[in-house]
């Protein structure tokens, strides 16, 4: 006794109570053979259901991949600016240390111009500073005999030798102050230009 009934023909008939399979499989399991599917419309004809939900899913996910990398190129832009703002900011800070601290770079370097930092604690004192703003890109320039350069030097005083044969530097009277390649304050020199006639 079985559950179906056989309709005229040998074919079950179909219990409207009773799930319904629908083999989809393009390939015969039987023969092997490719399979003309029913659901195939004609050249010019709309695409099935399935084919548009496909193109609209392929649609929907190439968009949401186009939004992913705008994002992702976003984020990484906003890192880089983040950085450089980052490294401009401490570049700043550290400008305004040493503009802060230029009266006292000044007297150290009297005091060793004057023989004081020879020996002693102050000699100590003035070296470990010196270091310290050196690991933050500070360099004290400036020295008596190089080229005068208008764009890291500032002639107080101005001379005519015939001993150089170019704008020289003869004396610094205060020493300059950078940081990296920014200057914080020139060198303030005196000049001498080759001799007149």
């Amino acid at each position: 006794m079985t559950d179906a009934t056989t309709g005229p023909g040998g074919d079950e008939e179909l219990d409207p109570t009773r799930p319904r399979f629908t083999d989809k499989r393009r390939i015969d399991p039987e023969t092997g053979a490719v399979r003309e599917s029913s659901g195939t419309a004609p050249a010019g004809a709309p695409a099935s259901a399935d084919a548009l939900e496909l193109e609209t899913a392929q649609a929907v996910a190439a968009e949401h991949l186009a939004d992913l990398q705008r994002l992702q190129a976003e984020y990484v832009n906003y890192r880089k600016r983040v950085e450089r703002d980052r490294l401009v900011a401490r570049d700043q800070t550290v400008v305004a240390m040493i503009e802060a601290l230029l009266g006292v770079l000044d007297d150290v370097e009297l005091a060793r111009q004057h023989g004081e930092l020879a020996e002693g604690p102050f000699a100590a004192i003035a070296e470990k500073l010196e270091v310290a703003l050196g690991r933050f890109g500070w360099e004290r320039y400036g020295a008596a005999g190089e080229p005068f350069d208008p764009t890291v030097h500032e002639a107080l005083m101005h001379a005519h030798s015939d001993e150089v044969s170019e704008p020289t530097v003869v004396q610094v009277l205060q020493p300059g102050h950078k940081v990296g390649e920014r200057i914080v304050r020139a060198a303030r020199v005196a000049v001498a230009e080759p001799g007149e006639g």
